[in-house]
């Protein structure tokens, strides 16, 4: 192609190999010529400091084409001196006279899909090259005609820099000089129809603007965090994991006037000591990646690598995980790699064509939340997703993700009548590539996080999604248990009266108890959408309202199952959640809700405390039943027991606002039965019936057993007792 005709295309942003025109090239007859585009330059001087040489480059073209013959070799560094048009001066470096940034093997395992770590050298990052100082760029849009960076460094200008294309694996690159973190960017793109789409936000960008701007920021990498053995203890399956699931934005508000967003350390100086008093062993945060929406919770992210600017900059969330970690509580985020929105800036038709996206409908389009489904096969995607899994594991030390809709990524016909979704290629209606993709994603982290874990919020009963791939299982380490939620808070929001017509809706869910790896979730979900809130749902006058909360989270911490409670729920927030508003932190000032913020706090503090009610949670060992069938005055009674035989607790839940006396259970064996909880104590705001400060085992057999205690059942109440020899 003539270089008139090039000059033209470099001119209107439409030359695809802007490097093989630009920067220095060596001719066929042995000289060096440089050529340089500067839209708006008047004049440009090259400066060789090696040769100690001053070239003035000549117009090739009155726009900013230059170009001259420079001494020694192509290689030889050089800066350029502009003068533009309006009269001011600058030094710059050439950003084409660089080579190549990605390596071989990087391009290799790029092409292939397996790149284990793409976000340490795609994206932007700050960095020296040939001693010159600035930040590199490389974006993956294999089917675009050109992709230029764009900035406040080149005015939005897609004409200034445009990139290499490496066409192995269809990756655009360049370093520019000068650029430092910091820097707002985005990229320019050209697609192969001649359409110039909407400025794009970097996939790989590790930070991001503030909603409504939405400009990627170049930022430096955070370091990878080191193995903890003591974290892979406190995340293991024989370990007490109470799980405070936080949305930042709204736990506590903070400014002047109460409504904006706390910092990332002021969140630290407030969360950390809050969870640590309330005896939480984890916390869940509700999704932190950059999204322009703050009604969608974090649950349609654009920026994936980039956590949110709402709350700072990314190193102040190193710093609250850091603060967490000293504290001794895990720290857990969801995720969310089953769709993702269709805004201009974000992945949808990133390159012109559907990149990340299926194409079809049918299978790309999420009608529930009007979302985009990601390309489960396409193998450069699920790097993408296993990469950023493994990306906010290492480098800012996460304990575990919680993974969103995983029933969503499983199912091809999720949510979507008969005619409306493609089966598989067995004519099946299993999406084989979404499984494919999450026990790779579950594998690579077991691999190389071996002290992190994942959970599926999964409500189907797709089979063994806690168990390891290897068994056949998705490779979950934890599975929500759906059913169990939604069947007991049907029957804790019955009138009493109905209760012992539905008995089944407590009992059943130990049918399938111990066929996953489960969590308890009492979570976001059970609080929007006009559901109210957990205090809301319970039936009756206030003080049977809060008896029965009390009653049924003491039942919930006796469960086999890893627990799980969403903010504002462990002090019986009244209102329904608001995600534009603090939580009703007032409201500890009435006894009523401080009792019930003691009872959580106590019910951590002595599940943690006692190894049967939470060692073998997964193993049906670990519990049993000693009458599950007295439906008639809606009473449970049941063991919860750990390695050691004969240590247990016994857990009795009296349904029904009735003081029962003279209530006889049976016992595994004789000795002292210490009362070491009960949800209608005074102190959380009961009527203190109870049994202080035990029980002694008689020789009067019941419920199969040749010993029992004489109990004080409270109306709306869980009892919690130790056996002591």
């Amino acid at each position: 192609m003539p270089l008139t005709q090039q000059i033209e295309l470099i001119r209107h942003a439409r030359h695809g190999d802007p490097f093989s025109v630009l920067g220095p090239h060596r001719t066929a007859d042995g000289r060096t010529l440089l050529r340089v585009w500067l839209p708006g330059a008047r004049a440009v001087t090259a400066h060789m400091e090696a040769e100690a040489r001053t070239v003035q480059l000549a117009f090739l073209h009155v726009d900013g084409f230059f170009e001259g013959e420079l001494p020694g070799s192509a290689a030889s560094p050089y800066r350029l001196h502009v003068v533009w048009s309006d009269g001011s001066q600058s030094e710059q470096d050439d950003p084409y006279r660089f080579p190549p940034l990605l390596g071989d093997t990087d391009v290799w395992l790029l092409g292939e899909g397996t790149h284990l770590r793409p976000y340490e050298i795609l994206g932007a990052h700050p960095a020296t090259l040939a001693g010159v100082a600035g930040s590199r760029f490389a974006v993956w849009a294999p089917n675009a005609a050109r992709v230029s960076v764009v900035g406040d460094f080149n005015f939005w200008d897609g004409r200034r820099h445009p990139m290499r294309l490496r066409r192995d694996c269809g990756v655009w690159e360049i370093f520019l000089p000068g650029v430092a973190a910091g820097t707002r960017y985005k990229y320019e793109i050209l697609s192969q129809a001649g359409e110039v789409l909407p400025l794009k936000a970097d996939p790989y960008g590790l930070a991001a603007e503030l909603r409504p701007a939405n400009a990627s920021i170049v930022a430096a990498r955070p370091g990878r965090c080191a193995h903890s053995d003591a974290r892979k203890a406190a995340n293991g399956l024989d370990a007490p994991i109470s799980i405070y699931e936080v949305h930042l934005g709204s736990w506590q508000r903070g400014g002047a006037d109460g409504t904006g967003f706390l910092a990332w350390d002021e969140l630290a100086d407030r969360l950390v000591p809050y969870v640590l008093e309330m005896g939480f062993t984890h916390v869940e945060l509700l999704p932190v990646s950059e999204h322009p929406f703050d009604g969608s919770w974090g649950y349609q992210p654009i920026c994936l690598y980039a956590p949110s600017a709402r709350f700072g900059d990314p190193a102040g969330l190193v710093r609250l995980v850091q603060r967490m970690h000293e504290a001794g509580i895990g720290v857990v985020m969801d995720w969310v790699p089953a769709h993702f929105p269709s805004d201009a800036h974000g992945l949808a038709r990133f390159d012109g064509t559907h990149l990340y996206e299926h194409a079809d409908p049918r299978e790309g389009f999420h009608r529930d939340w009007n979302t985009l489904i990601y390309n489960f096969g396409r193998t450069e995607v699920r790097n993408y997703l296993i990469a950023n899994a493994l990306y906010w594991l290492e480098c800012y030390g996460l304990d575990g993700l919680r993974v969103d809709a995983v029933a969503s990524m499983l199912y091809r016909d999720y949510s979507r009548p008969a005619g409306e979704w493609v089966p598989n290629q067995h004519g099946g209606r299993e999406n084989l590539e979404a499984i494919d993709f999450l026990r790779r994603m579950n594998e690579v982290v077991g691999v190389e996080r071996p002290d992190a874990v994942t959970f599926a919020e999964e409500s189907t009963a797709f089979p063994s999604v806690s168990r390891p791939t290897y068994l056949g299982g998705l490779g979950f380490h934890y599975k929500w248990n759906m059913g169990w939620m939604h069947d007991t808070l049907k029957y804790i929001a019955r009138d009493p009266i109905h209760r012992r017509h539905h008995h089944h809706e407590l009992t059943f869910g130990l049918v399938y108890a111990f066929h996953e790896n489960f969590v308890l979730p009492l979570s976001h979900d059970e609080v929007v959408h006009g559901k109210g809130s957990m205090l809301g749902k319970m039936p009756g006058d206030r003080w049977q309202k809060f008896a029965n909360l009390r009653c049924y989270y003491a039942f919930m911490y006796a469960h086999p199952g890893k627990k799980l409670l969403f903010m504002g729920s462990e002090f019986a927030q009244e209102r329904e959640w608001n995600h534009d508003a603090s939580l009703d932190w007032h409201l500890l000032d009435r006894p009523e809700h401080a009792g019930v913020r003691r009872l959580v706090r106590d019910l951590n503090h002595t599940y943690r405390r006692l190894a049967p009610l939470h060692a073998l949670d997964f193993d049906p060992a670990g519990f049993e039943w000693i009458d599950a069938a007295d439906a008639e005055n809606s009473v449970l009674t049941f063991l919860r027991r750990s390695h050691t035989p004969d240590h247990c607790v016994l857990v009795v839940c009296n349904f029904t606002p009735v003081h029962r006396h003279g209530y006889r259970v049976g016992v595994p064996q004789p000795g002292y039965y210490r009362e070491i909880l009960n949800s209608d104590a005074a102190l959380y705001g009961g009527s203190d019936v109870g049994n202080p400060p035990g029980v002694e085992a008689a020789a009067v057999a019941m419920h199969g057993r040749p010993w029992s205690i004489n109990l004080s059942l409270p109306p709306l109440a869980t009892l919690w007792f130790e056996w002591r020899q």
